[in-house]
């Protein structure tokens, strides 16, 4: 059984997403009000998912706190569309962003795809596999030294570092990146790799996945 905690306060939509996961033996546990999803021991769950527009508490807040405190999979289900949402919770930390209307066999596999990257530690938490990578503040270290790396090749290696050995698509890594031009943002992003390759003085740690993106091994 794996367990989900969602803090959505469209109560209709929840209870319809919850119905239809409950066949893959899914079970979601709901909230409507932030305080109380935060309250409900986070650390029970295997995944959080996350509305952004909530009463009393703005979701990437929440998205934030839980962060903080705690090592969970996040996955920001939203109506907004505001491109600075997508990108400022993907940089607190959410590890996916489904905007909606969405249909919940891609929730389903996001979940699944998410879930599977993810091992168990002897305690039940999930946990992401040991780094040779360290985030401290504005602070990249690899193996116990830090980086020297501009703003966007920061924001860039953080998120590869948070989804280590997970493949981030080029449209993940981008929009993850404040820094990055908005022009010719492809391009950038390969220029931004292939710097970040040289202060790591190894071309193998991060490996370009043909057609869809890169990842850090």
């Amino acid at each position: 059984m794996i367990n989900i905690l969602m803090i959505e306060d469209d109560a209709e939509f929840a209870e319809l997403l919850t119905e239809y996961l409950a066949q893959y033996d899914m079970k979601v546990t709901n909230f409507e009000d932030p305080y109380l999803g935060l309250s409900a021991g986070v650390k029970k769950y295997d995944l959080l998912i996350l509305d952004l527009t909530l009463p009393g508490m703005d979701g990437l807040e929440v998205c934030k706190e839980v962060v903080e405190k705690y090592d969970i999979p996040i996955i920001i289900s939203s109506a907004r569309s505001d491109i600075n949402d997508k990108v400022e919770g993907l940089a607190l930390g959410a590890d996916d962003y489904l905007p909606k209307p969405y249909d919940p066999k891609e929730m389903y596999a996001r979940i699944t795809s998410l879930l599977r990257r993810y091992s168990k530690s002897s305690s039940g938490q999930i946990t992401a596999p040991k780094s040779d990578f360290e985030v401290k503040g504005d602070t990249i270290y690899f193996k116990e030294e830090p980086l020297t790396l501009t703003p966007a090749e920061f924001e860039v290696l953080s998120l590869l570092v948070k989804h280590q050995g997970i493949t981030q698509s080029r449209e993940q890594i981008i929009n993850a990146s404040a820094a990055m031009s908005m022009d010719s943002q492809g391009k950038s992003l390969d220029v931004i790799i292939s710097k970040i390759r040289t202060k790591l003085g190894d071309n193998k740690r991060i490996q370009a996945v043909r057609g869809v993106g890169y990842k850090l091994v």
